[in-house]
């Protein structure tokens, strides 16, 4: 090695280059590039959003391309069809759900009502008008008036009753007289089969 170097009187310099200044080349990802965040090509990929309709046309338009099809509706109809006869309170209409509406349901469906032979009762009256016998006229609506009234007063005493067991069994609730009595007589009145929700207690049975 040469420490140093004659001529013209300049000071002595080493063999070792310079160190190089340039930015340094990094091969990141084996790709030549950095690896992009997971926050930009997630916003690469979804795109611009959709304009907002600018017309009703347009907003119907879009209801309908999002709206299920056919089938996926007649399935949950079906669903709610089925929720609804099991009493379940979340696909109930507002009148059915609660407790206390429960229990009076099983108070009604517990036992057989005279009550339940007003739709009958209402075909009888129609056939009534329109036999032509006035004889047979006049017994039909006897009939008709004297099955009505008893069907009244039962509606009555099962109101009342059913109140007073509701409000026992519920001391902590509001109960009406007038709605309690009302949601019962109601309930009464329609054919046992045809009941929604459906009966989930058999005729005979003790509600306590």
């Amino acid at each position: 090695m040469r420490f140093l170097r004659t001529g013209g009187g300049k000071a002595a310099t080493t063999d070792e280059p310079a160190p190089t200044t340039g930015p340094e080349t990094v091969r990141v990802g084996g790709k030549g590039r950095p690896t992009p965040k997971r926050r930009d090509a997630a916003g690469r990929r979804r795109g611009p959003a959709p304009p907002p309709p600018r017309t009703q046309r347009e907003a119907a338009k879009l209801a309908r391309a999002n709206r299920p099809d056919k089938e996926q509706r007649r399935a949950a109809a079906a669903e709610r069809r089925e929720r609804m006869a099991a009493g379940d309170d979340k696909f109930l209409m507002p009148r059915d759900r609660g407790p206390v509406k429960a229990f009076v349901r099983d108070v009604v469906d517990s036992r057989p009502h005279l009550m339940g032979l007003f739709m009958p009762l209402a075909i009888i009256v129609v056939l009534s008008l329109l036999v032509p016998v006035r004889e047979v006229q006049s017994y039909l609506s006897l009939f008709s008036l004297v099955a009505l009234t008893s069907m009244i007063i039962e509606g009555i005493l099962l109101g009342a009753s059913t109140t007073r067991r509701a409000r026992a069994k519920f001391p902590n609730e509001k109960i009406g007289a007038l709605g309690t009595g009302w949601y019962a007589f109601t309930r009464a009145t329609q054919l046992r089969r045809l009941r929604i929700p459906k009966p989930r207690v058999q005729r005979g049975a003790t509600v306590s």
